[in-house]
C-alpha cells in the first residue's frame, strides 16, 4: 500500500515535539482521571482483572472492559508502552475511545506491570511476543470469548513493536478471527531508537523510563540475591547500559545489541499478513529515519503507512469536540470502517 498522506497538522505550540509530548502527557492524565471516576458505578460496564498462567510458571494479567447492555462483536486487545500498564494515562485513553466506539477492550498487562511482581527473574522486554501469542489463544480457546469474530489489536510504543512482530512471526498462521491492527509511534528499530534516547535532549524522558526499571529491579533482587548484581547499578544513565547488563543476559541474549536486533520489529513487517495500521510522526524524539517503514509499506499491500509532520511521540493532540488525540481518533475509525 501506498504511504499515506496525513491530513493531521499540529497547531503552534504543539509544532515542538516535547511540548506536544509532555502536554499530551498530562492531558491523558486528566481525561484517565475523568474516565475512571465516570465509570465508577457505570450500569453498562462490566470490568473485570484475570489471570493467565504461562507455560513456564509464571503468569500475566489483564483487564476486561465488557459491555452489558448488548453483545459486541469486536473485541480490541491493547498492548501498553515501556514501564506502562492497562492502568497508564494513554492506555486508559485508548481504551475509553475504543470502548465508546462500540468495541468491547482487553488490555494486557506484562510480566511484572499489572501491580504485582511477577515470579520469575525474566519478565517483560521489548518483543517478547510469547506472552501475546499466549494470550491470544487464551482468548480463542476460551467460550465467553468466542462471539467475537473480529478482533483488533492495537499497540502503543513498545507495545506497537510486540504487536508488529507478532504479526510478522506469525504471518500465514494467523488466526482468521484477527483482523486488523493498529500500531502507534512503534521503535520497529530498536537500536536506532535505543541511541535517539541516549541523545541529551531526550534525558528528561530516559531518566523517568530508566528511574521505573530500576525500581523494579532493585525489588527483585531482593528475591533473586544471587542471579542480580547491582554492583555499578548507579551508573546505569541509558538503555545501552541497562539493556547490556540486565534486560539481555535476563533474557537469554548475548548483548544488548543481539537483544535489540532479535526483538525489533522491523524485519516482519514484509511477513504481515492482515490490514494493518501504522501511524509515526517525523519529529518524534524516540525514533530516527530507520524506525519509518517507508520501504515495507511500498512492498506490503497490507500495510498502511501515515507520517505526520508533527505529534511527538503517542501524542498527535488534536482539540475537537469529538476528540482530542488524532491517534485515538484514527484507532476507532481504522476499527470500524477500515
Amino acid at each position: 500500500m501506498p504511504v499515506l498522506k496525513s491530513a493531521y497538522r499540529a497547531v503552534f505550540p504543539f509544532t515542538n515535539p516535547h511540548i506536544q509530548t509532555f502536554t499530551a502527557y498530562f492531558l491523558s492524565a486528566f481525561r484517565a482521571a475523568v474516565y475512571n471516576f465516570l465509570n465508577l458505578n457505570k450500569a453498562s460496564l462490566t470490568k473485570y482483572r484475570e489471570r493467565i498462567n504461562t507455560l513456564d510458571h509464571d503468569f500475566i494479567e489483564i483487564d476486561c472492559f465488557i459491555h452489558r447492555e448488548y453483545k459486541a462483536k469486536s473485541l480490541a486487545l491493547v498492548c501498553h508502552g515501556l514501564e506502562a500498564s492497562s492502568n497508564g494515562f494513554s492506555e486508559i485513553c485508548i481504551r475509553e475511545t475504543l470502548y465508546r466506539s462500540g468495541l468491547d477492550v482487553v488490555m494486557m498487562n506484562y510480566r511484572g506491570c499489572s501491580g504485582i511482581p511477577n515470579y520469575l527473574l525474566k519478565s517483560y522486554h521489548s518483543g517478547k511476543t510469547e506472552d501475546l501469542d499466549l494470550l491470544i489463544e487464551h482468548i480463542l480457546s476460551q467460550k465467553k470469548y468466542s462471539l467475537y469474530q473480529n478482533i483488533y489489536l492495537v499497540g502503543n510504543s513498545i507495545g506497537a513493536n510486540i504487536i508488529l512482530k507478532y504479526l510478522g512471526e506469525k504471518s500465514y498462521s494467523l488466526n482468521p478471527r484477527i483482523k486488523k491492527a493498529f500500531a502507534l509511534s512503534a521503535p520497529i528499530d530498536l537500536a536506532a531508537s535505543s541511541r535517539a534516547m541516549a541523545k541529551s535532549k531526550n534525558r528528561l524522558y530516559m531518566d523517568k523510563f530508566l528511574s521505573s526499571l530500576k525500581k523494579k529491579l532493585k525489588a527483585k533482587a531482593k528475591l533473586f540475591t544471587e542471579e542480580i548484581n547491582l554492583k555499578g547499578f548507579d551508573k546505569i544513565k541509558n538503555f545501552f547500559d541497562f539493556d547490556s547488563k540486565f534486560t539481555a543476559p535476563l533474557n537469554g541474549f548475548n548483548s544488548a545489541d543481539d537483544y535489540w536486533l532479535k526483538a525489533s520489529a522491523k524485519a516482519y513487517l514484509t511477513k504481515i499478513t492482515i490490514p494493518t495500521y501504522i501511524l509515526s510522526s517525523a519529529d518524534d524524539a524516540f525514533l530516527t529515519k530507520s524506525c519509518y517503514p517507508f520501504r515495507e509499506a511500498r512492498l506490503n499491500p497490507n500495510i498502511f503507512f501515515e507520517c505526520t509532520a508533527d505529534g511527538g511521540h503517542s501524542a498527535f493532540l488534536e482539540f475537537r469536540a469529538d476528540s482530542f488525540s488524532y491517534a485515538e481518533r484514527k484507532m476507532a475509525e481504522f476499527a470500524l470502517f477500515g
